[in-house]
């Protein structure tokens, strides 16, 4: 019965953008207007867990009327403003009900570990640290994980008053069957047969489906991109953490989940951070580290913080892009496996070029170089199947353009892009948008435009955000430019490609 109250509303229209929320943020960051929401909030007494995750919801679209405690700070904050000129609809239209509904009314409670994926509740802007609700250090991957439960009660109302697609999400809970159906939306769900049987306990068939998730979105990426992935990863994911929660009677097979459950959970974190929401990103790396410390799993420990140097890299926040690469090197240092090595060196130069230290990053590129030449070994790790020439020279290369080397960095690449596997259509693209922006910075107008254009070429097969973003740039830089042979030609075919939304 609960069930079909939470998704009787259900809209078939796809969300509007708030704009009006949007203006009303103004210049402000997503982060900067959250902790100025947490702020409004306690100076009335109210408590929310406003983050900048729950801002782009609202600008998006996503929730279409916020619940009391938000209605009441978003007012405070507004003085003389309805939430109608906030941007939102009516709540009687949200929620499918009457209009006036009983504040106090009894909350629905739903028993899941979808608070471990962090995908819905809302957690605290792990970037602000003076704002931040939670006392613990906001860099502590423990801090979120630890106070998801805490806040589980407050949060419940907000599944209660928000849209519907947030109480749909939640509704993919219920025990290890539902949860074992529910790795369909990737291809992976198991018989329909099987999925009506009560599962008492998972086995070896489960693990395998949990591994065969993995393996499908990384080959979905590598070919499309991260954008049109994301949230049809999110299922598999909350699937496998009930299915950690179901447990299992080997112990060989607890472990598979685990790792299996972690790896899925750094997959799902690529593809936010791919498609630049970096604070998913964020919670989904978190929540993989703290899954490879219970486990004991140094091997998935050390893939988290590599994820978790590149986003903080890529984040702006560079000294911890070399912390964790380092982190990671300490962890990864017994596997025996050199590429892995390589790779995390590699890491730690991008945060060294961050922090405009030429000399540690030359040195972290000299020490990947020497890793990757002592070649393969069994011990290297199946999710490195990426890691070969072309990556190393595109990391490189992004060193070097960093520090503000664009002859170095194009050179690097262009190699990349000659290199990668034809099959990597994401890394094509990738590879080539890079090569394009250094050739622009670097005063080859003429080059950077014929690099942007078999980019274009590449975007009815790549959905990426980063690439996207990337060619904005170097159009951006290529504007004056115009009367370069054939930049004329790239900026107009630029401007008529629709973005992602």
């Amino acid at each position: 019965m609960a069930s079909s109250e939470l998704t009787s509303s259900q809209s078939p229209r796809p969300p509007r953008p708030n704009l009006a929320f949007r203006q009303l943020r103004g210049q402000r960051s997503p982060a900067e207007f959250a902790a100025a929401v947490r702020r409004a909030a306690r100076e009335i007494g109210e408590r929310v867990s406003c983050d900048a995750r729950y801002v782009g919801r609202v600008e998006a679209g996503e929730i279409r009327c916020p619940n009391y405690a938000y209605e009441r700070v978003f007012l405070h904050m507004f003085p003389g403003r309805t939430l109608t000129d906030l941007g939102f609809a009516p709540r009687s239209s949200v929620r499918g009900r009457r209009a006036h509904v009983d504040e106090d009314a009894p909350l629905v409670h739903i028993t899941s570990p979808v608070c471990a994926t962090r995908e819905t509740w809302g957690a605290d802007e792990p970037y602000d640290q003076k704002d931040s609700l939670n006392p613990q250090d906001p860099h502590d991957p423990y801090a979120a994980y630890a106070a998801c439960g805490a806040q589980q009660n407050h949060e419940n109302d907000e599944i209660h008053e928000e849209s519907d697609v947030l109480r749909r999400a939640f509704m993919t809970g219920g025990g290890a069957t539902m949860a074992a159906a529910s790795l369909g939306p990737l291809g992976l769900t198991f018989d329909a047969a099987a999925a009506q049987r009560p599962l008492r306990r998972v086995g070896g068939r489960e693990a395998d489906a949990l591994e065969e998730a993995v393996r499908r979105i990384r080959l979905l990426d590598d070919r499309h991109g991260a954008d049109g992935l994301y949230r049809r990863a999110a299922a598999p994911l909350r699937a496998a953490y009930e299915l950690l929660d179901a447990g299992t009677t080997r112990q060989a097979t607890g472990e598979r989940l685990h790792s299996g459950a972690g790896e899925l959970a750094i997959s799902v974190g690529w593809l936010a951070h791919d498609s630049g929401r970096f604070d998913d990103a964020r919670s989904h790396y978190a929540e993989a580290l703290a899954t490879a410390r219970m486990a004991g799993d140094p091997a998935l420990e050390a893939h988290a913080f590599c994820n978790t140097s590149f986003l903080a890299r890529d984040a702006g926040r560079p000294r911890e892009a070399v912390r964790a690469a380092q982190a990671a090197q300490r962890v990864a240092r017994p596997l025996g496996s050199s590429r892995l090595m390589s790779l995390l060196a590699l890491r730690e130069a991008g945060g060294w070029a961050g922090l405009a230290d030429r000399t540690g990053c030359e040195q972290a590129l000299a020490r990947a170089q020497a890793l990757y030449d002592r070649g393969r070994s069994d011990a290297d790790p199946e999710w490195m199947s990426f890691y070969g020439e072309a990556e190393l020279e595109i990391l490189e290369a992004q060193c070097w353009s960093m520090l503000g080397n664009w002859q170095r960095a194009a050179r690097h690449a262009g190699r990349a892009a000659q290199l990668q596997d034809p099959h990597f259509t994401r890394n094509i693209a990738l590879y080539t948008a890079e090569l394009a922006d250094d050739l622009a910075r670097g005063g080859r107008p003429d080059e950077a435009a014929t690099a942007g254009m078999r980019v274009l070429d590449l975007l009815d097969q790549v959905q990426s955000s980063r690439v996207q973003t990337m060619l904005a740039g170097t159009a951006r830089v290529l504007l004056p430019h115009r009367r370069a042979r054939g930049v004329s030609a790239f900026l107009e075919r630029h401007a008529s490609v629709p973005r992602t939304a």
